[in-house]
């Protein structure tokens, strides 16, 4: 049963997207974290450092980190917010939005090959199931979380 078990499934699942995905983003010169920041990026707009860090799950130093090098290969720019000058938003450049589209393109083939063999009606069923899924982890982390932030 544990080779079986949904943790195992779940991970491997996991793994195998993220490995194909790294090996053809190589290409455009990107690293899963590194396009996981720029989804990020382009669903919420520009974003604060400390805020990318809750997103990805990773500390703000690490965070820190990516971004300079992101910023290095002209992915992304930090700029003033200008409701708190103390704060730099990281925002996606030119070349990012020009890239984006091809890599949601590669993402979009993985998603494919993985889903290949399934019936319209099984993949509604997979999407539907793991969002549930989600829904009952978030319920369960909500109460700790805003208990966490009550005693910060």
């Amino acid at each position: 049963m544990s080779e079986q078990s949904l943790g195992f499934l779940l991970h491997d699942a996991t793994r195998l997207i993220r490995r194909r995905f790294e090996k053809r983003a190589n290409e455009l010169g990107l690293t899963t974290a590194q396009w996981r920041l720029l989804v990020y990026l382009k669903r919420e707009g520009p974003l604060a450092q400390a805020r990318l860090a809750e997103l990805l799950e990773i500390e703000p130093i690490s965070v820190s980190r990516l971004v300079d090098r992101m910023e290095e290969a002209d992915w992304v720019l930090r700029k003033h917010d200008s409701n708190d000058r103390r704060v730099k938003l990281i925002h996606p450049t030119a070349k990012t939005r020009a890239a984006f589209e091809e890599a949601h393109d590669i993402a979009e083939a993985i998603y494919a090959k993985a889903l290949n063999g399934l019936s319209d009606r099984a993949v509604k069923q997979v999407m539907s199931s793991l969002n549930k899924i989600i829904e009952n982890l978030s319920d369960e982390e909500s109460p700790s979380q805003s208990s966490e932030a009550n005693h910060e």
